[in-house]
């Protein structure tokens, strides 16, 4: 088939390279070049920077909605267009255009977490289970009928990092299924019961509430790591909290038992990885090496 891409960050990548090695992919599609870094240099987005070493074109428009940019993008007559974490509305135009239509690649359940933030939400809530949706992309927010999905477990432990990762393959694998037996898969109608829409993560809500119950902040940590990455503050510094797990033990909320271990609004929670200001994340034993814990944290 002839495939257009359109993705952008990290996660998008190995569905790139999956297409890439059973497909042509005439074109690439990714979010301009962001000041990063602290020169504050444009830098390409990693689906960019995969496409250019594989030497496939890419575009990078702002926007989708001019005719100009709709006309550039029926030029290129795809079969289908595969989109995943792209970051830009498709208007109908471009919605249109390829042969098969457009294919997106959700990291959720659908119709449960639509949105743009289906993995922290889904670690977040608690949800026992998650899963990648293939989905025939319309007008609305993640709206359309759903072609194949496949469910996994989430661990106790898991962070959004690591369930992203797994995903992300599993959002390769499944593509490639799809796009083989295309013709052959019976759209089904997402139900309107069980809808639920992952917003954005704010950073304001990033700070850690230790008045929570332990499994409530244990599951704000991990949905939150690594990025934006949740946080409380020890003597005045803010220190990013990037793994734990609920422990034994009670006390007033903040307050530090042992360890790196803190007490809840019910239970306790112990965090087994950590980051200080422009420092790398280091585990628990090794934070508590080079600093003292006050009586309770922030």
């Amino acid at each position: 088939m002839k495939i257009v891409f359109m993705g952008t960050p990290e996660f998008s990548v190995p569905v790139l390279e999956a297409l890439a090695a059973t497909h042509e992919v005439s074109c690439v599609y990714t979010q301009p070049p962001r000041p990063a870094g602290r020169g504050k240099k444009d830098r390409p987005s990693p689906v960019h920077a995969r496409a250019e070493a594989l030497g496939i074109p890419v575009c990078h428009p702002v926007s989708l909605r001019n005719a100009e940019a709709q006309a550039d993008f029926a030029a290129l007559d795809a079969d289908v267009a595969v989109v995943v974490a792209y970051g830009l509305i498709l208007p109908q135009p471009v919605l249109d255009a390829p042969r098969l239509g457009c294919l997106n690649i959700h990291a959720s359940l659908l119709p449960r977490w639509r949105g743009a933030a289906p993995i922290h939400r889904a670690i977040m809530a608690g949800d026992a289970e998650t899963g990648v949706c293939i989905m025939q992309m319309e007008a609305g927010l993640d709206t359309g009928p759903v072609l194949l999905r496949e469910e996994t477990a989430i661990g106790d432990g898991e962070t959004t990092g690591d369930l992203h990762d797994r995903l992300s393959g599993m959002g390769a694998r499944l593509i490639v299924r799809a796009l083989a037996d295309l013709p052959n898969l019976r759209a089904e109608p997402q139900p309107d019961a069980g809808v639920t829409y992952a917003a954005k993560i704010d950073k304001a809500e990033a700070r850690v509430d230790w008045t929570r119950p332990a499994a409530e902040v244990d599951r704000h940590i991990r949905g939150l790591s690594p990025a934006p990455g949740a946080w409380c503050e020890v003597g005045g510094e803010r220190v990013r909290l990037l793994r734990s797990r609920p422990a034994d033990g009670s006390g007033t909320p903040g307050q530090v038992l042992h360890g790196f271990t803190v007490a809840c609004g019910t239970g306790a929670v112990e965090i087994l990885q950590a980051q200080r200001e422009g420092k790398r994340p280091m585990d628990a034993a090794e934070i508590l090496r080079g600093m003292a814990l006050p009586a309770r944290l922030d």
